[in-house]
């Protein structure tokens, strides 16, 4: 077989390509904080599409009480929302079923990151973009760019907030288009103190929290990145590149049960990962002395999660079993041609460390071929 044969999709891979076809597209209008004009600009093409004849109609949007934006839904049909009782409040939520039997060729879905009322099909408003895809909708959305899984300790470092309702790094990663809705931190306060971003009674302490210049502009650079990244990835996505980026190399990261920061180690790996186009791992060790009998149940739901994590950031979650980590991790790599491992920075004491008797300073001299990273969490 010459090396033109051996680059042909398999039929697996051509199948995927058909049902990349049958799918609906996904178009993610991506900004750096609330505020910019994401939903504002949704709106327009909205309207723009519709002049133009493509059937278009709103699954949701959000206006949070802002005018301009409220004014632009204009005669944009509006398909009623799914209403729920929840705590004597009524929820109103994306309406999957209505959507289904409406079909519209496009569909306008506000607020990618939402989370949806407990009883909903679906936990999260991501999800349920996801199904209407696979009915063959095409979709717009908003998002902004702190609520990728992927940043969420890089956010969290910046601003200082938690970011509750994140979105994984696949689903941009997927997105057909991608467009940067930008506005300098100087403008987006300009807007916040005029109210058009929240209520006159949240501004102030908008201003003294997350809404400040460094906080604004730092996010605006991060989104910058992000969409260079994501148009990059775009250009040289193809099948048949990644099935020859896996062929050569794969990253894996060692989880215990008693690592305190798994989950930003996860989140490093995933955008590493993603960066040079390679498959990751997401490794638990199972020791003897973390065997289920032994560890607790509060500490079994805690690997869980981070196991969980790593499937939503796009990695492989496994368990190894193995006498003891350092060599546990060697045999996974054999076995599994992994080039790459990624480790957190020690927390152990120094006289382990010195003596050599650190997990790090055993990986070391037992795995080969292999690159270990450290990272400093």
């Amino acid at each position: 077989m010459n090396k033109t044969e051996s680059a042909r999709p398999t039929p697996e891979q051509f199948l995927n390509l058909i049902r990349r076809q049958e799918r609906g597209r996904l178009k993610v209008y991506l900004g750096s904080s609330a505020g910019v004009g994401k939903t504002y600009a949704m709106l327009r093409e909205g309207h723009r599409l519709k002049k133009q004849g493509v059937d278009v109609a709103i699954g949701v949007v959000e206006t949070h009480g802002r005018a301009e934006t409220a004014e632009q839904v204009g005669d944009l049909e509006v398909i009623p929302p799914s209403e729920t009782e929840y705590r004597g409040v009524t929820l109103r939520e994306l309406n999957l079923e209505a959507i289904a039997t409406r079909r519209p060729t496009v569909c306008l879905v506000d607020e990618l990151a939402h989370t949806n009322t407990p009883g909903s099909r679906h936990a999260k408003r991501y999800q349920d973009v996801e199904d209407l895809l696979r009915e063959g909708i095409h979709v717009i959305t908003t998002v902004n760019v702190q609520h990728l899984e992927s940043l969420y300790d890089r956010v969290e470092k910046i601003t200082g907030v938690k970011v509750k309702e994140r979105v994984p790094d696949s689903v941009l990663a997927d997105a057909d288009q991608i467009v940067n809705v930008d506005v300098s931190a100087e403008d987006l306060l300009e807007r916040l103190k005029a109210g058009k971003v929240y209520p006159a009674e949240r501004v102030e302490r908008a201003l003294a929290n997350f809404f400040t210049t460094a906080n604004l502009t730092r996010l605006r650079e991060i989104t910058l990145t992000e969409i260079a990244h994501l148009i990059d990835r775009q250009n040289r996505r193809s099948e048949v590149d990644k099935e020859l980026a896996s062929a050569t190399e794969r990253l894996m990261v060692g989880l215990s049960s008693r690592s305190p920061n798994a989950p930003a180690l996860l989140r490093k790996a995933a955008r590493l990962a993603d960066r040079l186009n390679v498959p990751w791992y997401a490794v638990y060790i199972q020791t003897p002395a973390e065997d289920l009998t032994r560890v607790d149940a509060a500490t079994q739901r805690t690997v869980g999660k981070n196991l969980e994590l790593a499937q939503q950031l796009g990695g492989v979650a496994m368990t190894f079993r193995g006498h003891d980590v350092a060599s546990t991790i060697a045999a996974f790599a054999r076995e599994y041609d992994i080039r790459i491992v990624l480790v957190g920075k020690s927390r152990e004491p120094w006289y382990r460390r010195l003596f050599g008797g650190s997990i790090l300073e055993k990986l070391l001299t037992v795995v080969q071929n292999v690159d270990v990273m450290i990272l400093d969490l």
